[in-house]
């Protein structure tokens, strides 16, 4: 059981919990969708870790993560995306690398900020309140004089808000450095790299699949790739590193963690998702006539289901305030909490009205697979031994220059094989004479 590559199995269950996740979330979108599935990503790496000081303030750390990842969910790609599709270098270049750097705010900040909860000890604490302060007058600072002042517009004419998330990393790795909180330095800069990689490289994958007129849901395949690769550079830097214990956090911050990530998050994503607009658009995708029935069969499930996972997730939770703080305990809260997410996924496919199997499905095949790949490395200890800094700094260069000369090469592959494809979109016309 020992066997060095169980390590690398357990970054594999992280990579595996994210990717899937956050291909799921491509059915819920924005912060809060982005929020759950950030939530069973960080799940997943403190099933894995088997650290017990970690396991013992999971729902704190928890809807850190959660927050962490779902905040950079108000960033708009879709019109990126299309610049990919030009069949020229300048435009296909630029929206990969826009890309690059829209995943790579998602890695940073949600990277960032997981590492952020589990570097903060007696030693060196966390001024949440002033880190907050700072990090929205970033947000709005980098926003008002890069998109008011600049007029550097990435996705016009579509919300601009990646400079605010550019600010906000701007000021969170700010106070990370210079309050020497190192551990959390080097997460946010390997999630960074390995999330904004998976979106330039997922966007790839979609558009070879969509020239080669392959039937497979490619937009899906690239969301998956984000959290793939974004697993892969939060556990590669948290497991990388050496941490000190943290403290025991108060009971009632982990009351109000356990509100925010099972009540607040699944209410906010099925309201918006199933509110009478998206229920009104899946029932014509289905063709169904009797709009009423079909309301009120889908509540039903959504109600049931609403029910039955919290009445789970309320039973470990109850066994976790009473000290009872076991890695049992939180693979049951893993496997809930995924499923959950997936088969709100199922019930939003009108499974009762015409449903079949699609590559989403595919979502249940990776849950199991985490599960056997858990079993079989269970007891393992995940953590290689600490990277030294200066190493890190250019082993963080390196990638650096790396991904975007293979984002480059990318495009090059790319646009000779099309001569534009259906969505593309101009950012700069043939002239280059300016930005729109």
């Amino acid at each position: 059981m020992n066997r060095s590559y169980n390590k690398y199995l357990a970054i594999l269950i992280v990579m595996l919990s994210l990717g899937t996740a956050w291909a799921i979330r491509g059915s819920f979108g924005h912060e809060y969708g982005a929020a759950w599935a950030g939530s069973i990503g960080v799940l997943a790496l403190l099933l894995v870790s088997g650290r017990k000081d970690w396991i013992k303030n999971w729902p704190a750390i928890v809807a850190m993560g959660a927050i962490a990842w779902g905040v950079t969910g108000m960033i708009s790609y879709g019109r990126v995306i299309g610049y990919t599709r030009s069949p020229d270098f300048l435009n296909a270049s630029y929206g990969l690398l826009s890309l690059f750097l829209i995943g790579s705010l998602f890695g940073f900040l949600g990277g960032g900020l997981t590492g952020l909860i589990l570097n903060s000890n007696k030693k060196s604490k966390v001024n949440w309140a002033s880190l907050i302060a700072q990090m929205v007058a970033g947000a709005w600072i980098f926003w008002g004089y890069l998109i008011h002042q600049l007029h550097w517009f990435m996705t016009p004419p579509r919300s601009e808000l990646w400079a605010a998330c550019l600010g906000a990393s701007a000021a969170l790795g700010w106070y990370m450095k210079r309050n020497n909180f190192n551990n959390a330095w080097v997460v946010a800069f390997s999630t960074m790299i390995g999330a904004g990689f998976g979106f330039a490289f997922g966007n790839f994958i979609q558009l070879m699949g969509n020239v080669m007129e392959i039937q497979f849901n490619w937009w899906n395949a690239m969301e998956y790739s984000i959290g793939f690769f974004g697993g892969l550079g939060m556990a590669w830097g948290i497991f990388s590193r050496k941490w000190e214990e943290i403290n025991s956090l108060p009971a009632v911050a982990h009351h109000w963690s356990f509100v925010f990530l099972f009540i607040v998050i699944p209410i906010v994503t099925i309201v918006k998702r199933f509110g009478s607009g998206g229920m009104l658009r899946t029932a014509e995708r289905l063709g169904i006539n009797n709009v009423e029935q079909f309301y009120t069969i889908q509540w039903i499930l959504i109600v049931a289901l609403f029910v039955v996972a919290l009445a789970i997730l309320w039973s470990q939770y109850r066994k976790f305030k009473s000290g009872d703080q076991t890695i049992k305990q939180l693979l049951i809260v893993l496997l809930t909490t995924w499923a959950w997410y997936k088969l709100l996924q199922v019930i939003n496919s009108g499974i009762l009205f015409g449903y079949y199997f699609s590559s989403y499905d595919l979502a249940f095949l990776n849950i199991i697979a985490v599960a056997l790949l858990w079993i079989y490395i269970r007891g393992t200890d995940p953590f290689f031994g600490p990277i030294p800094d200066d190493r890190f700094n250019s082993s963080l260069f390196k990638a650096f220059a790396g991904v975007t000369l293979t984002i480059l090469l990318l495009t090059g592959i790319s646009i000779q094989m099309h001569d534009g494809l259906p969505g593309q979109h101009q950012r700069f016309d043939n002239t280059i004479e300016q930005l729109e």
